[in-house]
């Protein structure tokens, strides 16, 4: 990473005199944006035990973003207000580490119950068989 850094000051500080890279390129644009991130660019490598990508994040984001594409077709505004409850709700039974297929039969089962006490049917309070 060194050289890395090394080489592209080096190409930078000359450019247009002995460098490799013109100071008009795209490649320039791209050694300058290097440069100037360098820091966060490299902190995987100073910090023990970073992850090399942020596939975490992106799981994590993924329900949310097909919500988003997916709102873009409902017909009306209630029906996009009933498909953000059951985005929560699924996102919810996964942080909760229980299966939200399984939580949903169980509320749908139990419909009479859940109009009359809501609260004791939240994600948390389901008990997996």
């Amino acid at each position: 990473m060194n050289d890395l850094e090394s080489w592209c000051k080096k190409n930078v500080e000359n450019s247009g005199q002995d460098s490799e890279i013109e100071p008009n390129s795209a490649l320039y644009t791209e050694i300058m944006y290097l440069l100037n991130h360098w820091e966060g660019l490299t902190s995987f490598l100073r910090i023990e035990g970073a992850s090399l990508d942020n596939n975490i994040a992106e799981r994590i984001l993924r329900l949310q973003v097909i919500n988003r594409k997916n709102s873009l077709f409902y017909k009306t505004e209630h029906g996009a207000l009933v498909g953000d409850i059951i985005c929560s709700i699924i996102k919810t039974s996964e942080e909760t580490k229980i299966n939200p297929f399984e939580y949903l039969v169980w509320v749908q089962e139990n419909a009479a119950e859940v109009k009359l006490n809501p609260e004791k049917f939240m994600p948390w309070s389901f008990k997996q068989k």
